[in-house]
Parts: C-alpha cells; sequence; structure tokens
C-alpha cells in the first residue's frame, strides 16, 4: 500500500513539472480586473463602463478602480506621492499633523494641476533612530522607520504607478527628515527610467520659511510675536485646520482659552479655513513652479 501511494504522489510530481509553467491553474485572461474574473461578472472587465458618474476627487484612496481608468483616460497621468510622519507636536495637535496638512494641500496642488491625482499619504517616515531612541523616538506614540525600509517602501510605490501608466510621478514631504530618502527614490529611478515616466522629489513644498514669510504679509504672523517653544506654530495650526480642526483640539481649546498658539489666535474657525485655503494656494502654486521646472529638467530640480 505504501509503495503503491508514493508511486502515485512521484508520478503527479513528474507530471506536474513536465506541465508548461501556469498550466495546471486556469490561463488568466487579459481583460480581468477589478480583483475579479472577466468570465464571472462584466464589471471585473478591464473595458467595462463605469455605471456610476465620474467623481469629482483626486485622492485615489477614495475612487473605485474604474475612476482611476477613466480620470487617466481623460488626462491625468501625474501622480503626487506625499510624505507625512507620526510624530509629537505639542499639546494641541495630534500625532498626524504632518498627515492633516497634506490632506489640505496636496488636494489643492493636484486640483490646480488639473492632470493630476494623489497617492494615499505615506505616514510612516525616519522620526529617529529605535535603538538606542533618539529624534522624536524619545516621545510615546511617534512611529518611525529606518532609511533603508523607507526607501524599499517608495520604490515599490513608485514602481507600481509606474506599471498603471503614469507619466510624471513626484514625491513631497511635509517632514525635514522625509527629504534624503524621496530624493534618493527619485533620482535613482528617473535615472534608470531615462525619466520615462519622470520621476521627481519637489523639496520646495517643505519650504515653510517661504510660508511664514506669506503670513506675516497678511498680517497673521508678526514678528516679534511670543513664542510658545514647542513643535507647533501658526502655519501648521492653520493647515492641519483646513482638514479637520479636532486635529488641533479646536472646541476644547476654545472652550479651556488655550484657543492661541505663538500669540496668534485660532478661535475664528471661519478665519482659520480661510486662511488655511489661502496658505495651501500660495503652497500650490510654489510647489508646481518647482514641478514644472523639474520637468524642464526631465525630473532634476536643478539644471
Amino acid at each position: 500500500m505504501k509503495h503503491t501511494l508514493r508511486s502515485l504522489l512521484l508520478s503527479a510530481l513528474f507530471i506536474a513539472a513536465a506541465l508548461p509553467a501556469g498550466a495546471a491553474q486556469r490561463e488568466r485572461d487579459p481583460r480581468d480586473a477589478g480583483g475579479g474574473s472577466c468570465a464571472r461578472s462584466a464589471y471585473n472587465c478591464i473595458d467595462a463602463v463605469n455605471p456610476l458618474p465620474q467623481p469629482d476627487e483626486v485622492w485615489i484612496e477614495k475612487m473605485t478602480w474604474m475612476d482611476v481608468r477613466d480620470a487617466m483616460k481623460a488626462g491625468k497621468k501625474t501622480i503626487i506621492i506625499p510624505t507625512g510622519g507620526i510624530e509629537p507636536n505639542g499639546p494641541w495637535v495630534a500625532l498626524g499633523k504632518h498627515n492633516y496638512a497634506l490632506m489640505t494641500n496636496c488636494d489643492a496642488i493636484a486640483r490646480k494641476l488639473g492632470d493630476a491625482l494623489c497617492a494615499p499619504i505615506v505616514p510612516f517616515v525616519p522620526e529617529g533612530d529605535l535603538e538606542p531612541p533618539s529624534g522624536h523616538m524619545d516621545t510615546p506614540g511617534t512611529i518611525t522607520l529606518t532609511e533603508p525600509t523607507y526607501e524599499a517602501m517608495l520604490t515599490d510605490i513608485v514602481k507600481s504607478f509606474k506599471v498603471h501608466g503614469f507619466t510624471k510621478i513626484f514625491l513631497i514631504g511635509d517632514s525635514g527628515g522625509n527629504a534624503k530618502g524621496m530624493e534618493a527614490v527619485a533620482t535613482t529611478l528617473n535615472t534608470a527610467w531615462n525619466a520615462a515616466p519622470l520621476v521627481s522629489h519637489i523639496p520646495e513644498y517643505y519650504e515653510y520659511n517661504s510660508v511664514y514669510d506669506f503670513l506675516r504679509k497678511k498680517g497673521v504672523m508678526k514678528d516679534g510675536d511670543v513664542k510658545d517653544n514647542v513643535h507647533d506654530d501658526p502655519a501648521v495650526e492653520i493647515e492641519v485646520m483646513g482638514a479637520d480642526p479636532k486635529a488641533v483640539r479646536w472646541a476644547e481649546r476654545v472652550k479651556a482659552g488655550k484657543a492661541t498658539i505663538d500669540g496668534v489666535s485660532i478661535a475664528d474657525k471661519a478665519k482659520m479655513a480661510e486662511w488655511a485655503k489661502d496658505v495651501a494656494e500660495f503652497r500650490a502654486t510654489k510647489t508646481i513652479a518647482a514641478m514644472n521646472k523639474a520637468i524642464a529638467n526631465k525630473g532634476k530640480t536643478t539644471p
């Protein structure tokens, strides 16, 4: 009996080895898409008609695969990959501060470009060493990645968008520690692919000093303003409130008489929303100018 079972097993293995690769499985229909079989549902066919109207949306995570496909067919072949972070930001602002800012700003950039979509925000970035803890890793709640892990993740994200046919891939970061990895990945892949697709890190997005100057010109911030000396400032709180006032504990701070940062009041929610739009427009204009410069230089931000 054992001999018979052994013979049957060896015969099965021999037959499987002799078959062409994948022959034991159903040959994949090139029209399959949407996470299923085209043969089993028309909605799983790559050329299926979208049963719903195209949404007014730039964030691909909020779109269906058909929405993304149709947006690309309509010319939206630029993708922006935003990187944020999970780190401490004083006593008022949520750990995801940079991610909230990007919710406001990437949306504004993509809409102003007109041919762009936003990838999901990458919230995990280098924030300090693990052993021994350094940087922001001295504070509970912080999440860090090693530089090689961060760069490997960004590389796979960029390669995914190349597979899908995006022709321009931009990386922007809302935290200073994000830049090194974005620049390394963008330079490596843009060189390897000879700018087809173009891959570029846009450091100009993170130039917060220009945002401070913009807010001083608007009279929001003033030279000599009192400083609270925490990892927070009016520019950031304005941007975060543009995405979600809860992320700066707005209601609780107003009630407690703590609705200021560096001497700037955030109590007027309507005014903060207006300022958030102004800052987003300013940063979008500046970032797009840098993107156009990168396009002219085939991915490089400097000639």
